[in-house]
């Protein structure tokens, strides 16, 4: 099933200068998202927790938790996951309460893989994969 963004128009952006004038890209925190809602279109999970860990710096931990809200919470389930691998524990923890509050039933890590049998309940995800991030 595919889940598409539902308030992409009310996503945050930030204007980035180029030589031919000024584009709207999306904020570190709705790409680390949007890596987490679309795995399989961008390589998988490991490349989602690769640019993840070069995002992780560049996260604010309530700008993230801010977009999470407009996101399908599975988006904030697995970036949790993911950002908690990668070293990224500040911003892990604003996505943990919403997680928390609207998270009803455990989703996979990897979607459309067999079922895991480990659980990480803070997360509430069936880790049915494992992820190798890349130097």
């Amino acid at each position: 099933a595919f889940v598409a963004r539902r308030a992409v128009a009310g996503a945050p952006v930030e204007e980035r200068n180029t030589p031919r004038g000024t584009v709207l890209v999306s904020t570190p925190e709705v790409t680390a998202l949007d890596l987490a809602g679309y795995p399989a279109r961008v390589g998988g999970l490991d490349v989602v927790a690769t640019v993840v860990s070069e995002l992780v710096e560049k996260l604010d931990a309530a700008k993230l938790a801010e977009a999470a809200a407009l996101a399908p919470t599975p988006w904030a389930q697995r970036l949790g996951y993911v950002l908690e691998l990668v070293g990224g524990e500040v911003p892990a923890a604003a996505l943990a309460d919403l997680v928390r509050r609207r998270a009803r039933e455990y989703v996979p890590l990897a979607t459309g893989a067999r079922h895991g049998k480990q659980r990480s309940t803070r997360w509430r995800l069936e880790l049915n994969a494992s992820i190798e991030v890349e130097a």
